[in-house]
């Protein structure tokens, strides 16, 4: 029995590992058919969860937010409002979503949670603080290596910029920013938490906004 599972385990199979492991302690061992239809499941519910765990990991969160724990009674969103974003579908078609509010107001906490939900889901996302990355653009060209944040979120489902005009930054960061989202336009959605009005985006693009991008826009 030792043997069998030590070589399940060697192989990384380790759903079925432990799946044979009950398997073969079991007083009344099941049909063959049964026992191999058991161990793909607990296989395959194995590599899921490894899976979320993984891109729980590469979504760089900085903390864990939930719709669990988020409370509508005192935000200006409902539950209705959220709940079709919560299917993963706006990420097929690639479209963007905007939230926008002042300091309090779960901004991040929505972001947050529907990254989570959508790599539940299946999805990949990435969590960026607006500066963070805008930092990590200007870096990226300074070393010659423009272009390789572009490629690594263009394979990914959903990318969240936190806090967009928070912190001023320079006119080039905010230009290199925007290129970025120009060029995930109808292949990665977006979603981008702010306390800036539409308006108010040309001091941080440094020129016109793109509102045809934008899925919808909920003032918080």
């Amino acid at each position: 029995m030792n043997a069998l599972i030590d070589q399940l385990t060697a192989l990384r199979l380790h759903g079925m590992a432990a799946c044979a492991h009950d398997l073969l302690s079991a007083r009344k061992p099941p049909s063959l058919t049964t026992a191999i239809r058991q161990l793909i499941d607990a296989e395959t519910v194995e590599r899921r969860v490894r899976s979320i765990q993984y891109q729980m990991r590469v979504a760089k969160f900085p903390h864990h937010k939930d719709f669990a724990t988020f409370d509508y009674s005192a935000a200006a969103l409902t539950q209705a409002q959220i709940e079709p974003f919560c299917t993963g579908q706006f990420t097929e078609e690639a479209h963007n979503l905007i939230l926008v509010g002042g300091t309090g107001t779960g901004k991040t906490h929505i972001a947050i949670a529907l990254g989570t939900t959508l790599i539940n889901n299946g999805k990949k996302a990435r969590f960026f603080n607006a500066v963070d990355l805008i930092n990590a653009l200007i870096k990226e060209q300074a070393d010659g290596n423009a272009g390789k944040i572009i490629r690594q979120l263009s394979a990914l489902d959903c990318v969240i910029i936190d806090e967009l005009g928070y912190i001023p930054f320079p006119k080039s960061g905010g230009a290199l920013l925007f290129h970025l989202i120009s060029k995930l336009y109808e292949k990665t959605s977006i979603i981008i938490t702010t306390n800036l009005e539409f308006g108010e985006w040309v001091s941080v693009r440094g020129g016109r906004g793109n509102s045809d991008q934008l899925l919808r826009w909920i003032d918080l």
